[in-house]
């Protein structure tokens, strides 16, 4: 019955102009709605629900990520759009992008709140 729902991601934040600034102004996402319970974007035919929380501290791992078919371009889209990439001691690419023993390739970044969210190309 699940499988053939739409998932829908949670990301926690403590400021809604902070977190709407970068989901829809960097990132790109559509606004859907801002309420007192969560602002609402949506991307790929899904949506977040960025719900605020007056106090947490961030997971040390990711919370959200997409696969993407060209890894080397949206981290090139990151930067020009100031996203800065997380700097990981085993990641030794350039630009940041870590290539795992069977080829699949993975990039992390944060959002305002600390949030990890990240990048990946699947090798086939």
């Amino acid at each position: 019955m699940l499988a053939s729902g739409k998932m829908v991601g949670f990301v926690p934040t403590t400021d809604y102009h902070q977190a709407r600034a970068f989901y829809e102004g960097k990132l790109e996402f559509d606004f859907v709605s801002l309420d007192q319970y969560a602002l609402v974007v949506s991307v790929g035919g899904h949506r977040i629900r960025i719900a605020k929380v007056p106090n947490f501290t961030p997971l040390e791992g990711t919370i959200l990520g997409w696969e993407v078919n060209n890894i080397r371009s949206i981290v090139t889209w990151l930067r020009e759009r100031s996203v800065s990439l997380e700097k990981y001691p085993f990641v030794e690419d350039r630009q940041g992008i870590w290539t795992t023993p069977t080829g699949d390739q993975v990039a992390w970044f944060k959002d305002p709140d600390g949030n990890i969210l990240s990048v990946s190309q699947h090798h086939s």
